[in-house]
């Protein structure tokens, strides 16, 4: 029978040694000093800190935006309003919202966002004219003084983006005589083969045409500036053509990517720990279900488990298993910190002084 008085911690890396016994579970366990070696080695595969613009939506969570800021990261990457809003608070003086809208509610927001923070730059995105007459409504002429608009370029993702072609650059002078163009970006996260040589060959035929439509932009007058590429591309990208690339999965790194990525070297540093609540024979029960860890994944591939994942509730998972105690905790690495990390609203974390804090992230908060 297990002592509950000192229940056996499972399955941990080596800096979760200490700890504290009693937490609630699920709970959402982060190494600091991890992220800041995940960023080290992201920075030397891209050629430099100062190239990352990392997409904040997989941590959501400002004492991170504010660490890699100390660290030299200089512009961010978002997926909603709130996210920019939690990066001008952090202090970032350069943030892009990702996400190309028609929404006038989101618009006047960002607008207000950036009136509130007149010595950084926002800039969004659009794909279409109505995602230009829209803006064009939102200002009603008025100058954009900190806020430029990009245009979103379909890689071949099918989901936003404009075509990589000329046509395209009517959008853009459309911009510009509104004075504010800022630019381009392109997302290819449709690609995420696990040989390198099919990676750099797929991103090498989306180079070449981003490459045609910027030259075209330029002997136009256009902006050339350009944000490129995800967890799997961004090192692929050239400096010459892409002023920034923006990953952000390497900030905690995950299952999926300990396993597909390895040659970047990111170690996971995003766990939930959760505690054994019941057992048979074969198999234990862990009170962490798709509330806690991975819901977007296919249930047998949420999270690093060497046996089963059998079954999976809100709140309760099932797994095979002969060794756990009822009682026993076990640290479950995830195979998407995203969409894990967004299912709390604080983590425990082990800072680089080496002490467990909890600190606040904004969860589920749009």
């Amino acid at each position: 029978m297990s002592d509950l008085s000192s229940t056996t911690l499972q399955r941990a890396p080596s800096w979760a040694a200490s700890l504290p016994d009693e937490l609630q579970t699920p709970c959402f366990i982060v190494s600091e000093r991890g992220i800041v070696d995940n960023l080290y080695a992201t920075a030397r595969a891209c050629g430099g800190v100062e190239r990352l613009m990392p997409h904040v939506k997989t941590h959501r969570a400002g004492w991170v935006v504010k660490r890699l800021i100390r660290e030299g990261v200089t512009a961010f990457k978002a997926a909603t309003v709130a996210e920019v809003a939690m990066v001008l608070e952090a202090g970032a003086k350069h943030v892009v919202w990702a996400y190309p809208t028609v929404n006038r509610a989101h618009i006047r927001t960002l607008l207000a966002l950036a009136h509130a923070h007149p010595d950084a730059r926002v800039d969004a995105l659009v794909d279409s004219a109505a995602g230009v007459a829209a803006w064009r409504l939102a200002t009603n002429g008025a100058p954009l003084t900190n806020l430029a608009l990009l245009i979103d370029l379909d890689a071949g993702m099918g989901r936003t983006g404009a075509p990589i072609a000329a046509a395209t650059l009517q959008l853009a002078r459309e911009l510009a005589t509104i004075g504010c163009f800022g630019g381009w970006h392109v997302y290819d996260g449709h690609i995420h083969d696990l040989d390198s040589a099919a990676r750099r060959t797929r991103v090498a035929a989306i180079v070449e045409k981003v490459a045609a439509l910027t030259r075209a932009a330029d002997a136009d007058g256009l902006s050339t500036k350009l944000i490129a590429g995800g967890s799997y591309t961004f090192d692929l990208w050239p400096r010459t053509l892409a002023d920034f690339v923006s990953p952000g999965s390497w900030t905690y790194s995950s299952a999926q990517h300990d396993l597909e990525l390895p040659a970047l070297g990111w170690t996971p540093s995003a766990y939930v720990l959760a505690t054994v609540i019941s057992r048979n024979s074969t198999t234990a029960t862990l009170d962490a279900g798709s509330k806690a860890i991975s819901p977007d994944k296919p249930l047998a591939e949420r999270f690093r488990w060497d046996g089963k994942i059998i079954m999976m509730s809100e709140e309760h998972v099932v797994v095979e298993d002969t060794d756990l105690a009822v009682g026993d905790r076990v640290m479950l690495l995830p195979r998407h910190a995203c969409t894990t990390a967004y299912l709390y609203p604080s983590a425990m974390v082990l800072n680089t002084e080496g002490s467990w804090e909890v600190r606040e992230q904004l969860g589920s908060r749009r």
